[in-house]
């Protein structure tokens, strides 16, 4: 099974939003990202989009994007991104759904012998920003929670992939999160949330071994990444 990612669709189907006022990047990008994720996908795909999946503002008004999500082909898994505000309730996006289509959210999903863990991360504290601080602990107890769903699901010959929104890492690599991530065993990470001029990531960077691979789709120019 070929695994591919690419995040921050910020869909608005049926009220479209001008993206391209953010750069010359989002211009008729909808086009040209089905136009790639048909070129790519196939039944036995397995696709990740690691959040900002809609600007819709309450779940009915994000049906339209989830369902188009769900007309392409193969398996997919969502995750919530900041500005996923239609995103309320796990049990709420799950019932409304498509077959295909999978939320996460503190736990894991097995498709074939690929198991997805995660969870949406947050911004990295300054020493006094306790309001920052206590979103972000709560972040990495999802975080810890979800690897741990998905080591109980774990058999020999599995591949366990992270999908974040937020990177997982700062400028010195090496933290409580990545930490996690490498004490688990994790074979790939995806990322997104990084957007035009804040681009200073690498494509990839592999912290204690393991590849983090950021999905923006204008970073990517809207061409899925295979990760596995």
């Amino acid at each position: 099974m070929e695994v591919f990612a690419i995040s921050d669709w910020h869909l608005s189907i049926n009220s479209p939003k001008p993206m391209d006022i953010f750069g010359g990047s989002w211009e008729n990008y909808i086009d040209e990202l089905t136009t790639n994720l048909q070129s790519v996908l196939h039944d036995d795909s397995l696709l990740l989009i690691a959040g900002d999946i809609s600007w819709a503002m309450q779940l009915p008004e994000a049906l339209p994007d989830l369902d188009f999500i769900a007309n392409f082909k193969g398996k997919k898994i969502i995750l919530r991104g900041n500005h996923d505000y239609w995103w309320k309730s796990i049990s709420g996006v799950r019932n409304s759904l498509k077959n295909g289509v999978y939320a996460l959210q503190n736990d894991s999903i097995r498709i074939g012998n690929v198991i997805v863990a995660g969870s949406r991360g947050w911004v990295f504290p300054d020493a006094n920003d306790k309001e920052n601080q206590t979103i972000f602990d709560r972040e990495v107890i999802r975080l810890k929670l979800s690897l741990e769903d998905a080591n109980k699901k774990r058999i020999e010959g599995d591949k366990l992939i992270v999908m974040m929104h937020y990177p997982p890492f700062t400028n010195n690599k090496t933290n409580i999160l990545t930490d996690a991530i490498a004490n688990a065993k994790v074979d790939t990470v995806v990322y997104g949330h990084i957007h035009g001029k804040y681009h200073k990531q690498e494509a990839v960077t592999v912290v204690d071994g393991i590849p983090y691979y950021l999905t923006s789709c204008d970073f990517l120019r809207n061409m899925p990444l295979k990760v596995l």
